[in-house]
């Protein structure tokens, strides 16, 4: 096993599209575990781009990550709601819903939520 390992987003080892194409995720995968980039484009939201492809009521992805750009409202199942932002570090439990905000994509990193996020239930 190598010491050092070096790899990149645009060459990830997975990428998973959401639906009407509005965005994908990249995932990277590593010894430690998984590092997911997810490009969500204007207009995506969880419950229309990526609830058909997990056959969840909501997202059941537990996520630790951090906003690069963009911004994203999180609602919760209970209606806990939370706004995230370029530079925010972001923990959300399962049972959420989320969409973009604006017009700009949200690209966000994740280091827990994303090793089987966007995959349909018998995967």
């Amino acid at each position: 096993m190598a010491g050092i390992v070096r790899k990149s987003f645009d060459s990830a080892d997975e990428t998973r599209p959401f639906e009407d194409g509005k965005g994908r995720l990249d995932l990277l995968v590593g010894d430690g575990g998984s590092v997911g980039r997810a490009v969500f484009e204007p207009g995506w939201q969880w419950s229309k781009h990526v609830k058909p492809i997990a056959g969840t009521d909501s997202c059941q992805a537990s996520h630790v990550g951090y906003v690069v750009s963009g911004r994203m409202k999180v609602v919760m199942d209970d209606g806990e709601a939370v706004e995230f932002g370029p530079g925010d570090y972001m923990e959300i439990k399962p049972g959420h819903d989320g969409w973009v905000l604006g017009d700009e994509p949200c690209v966000a990193l994740d280091w827990t939520g994303f090793t089987n996020y966007a995959l349909p239930p018998s995967s």
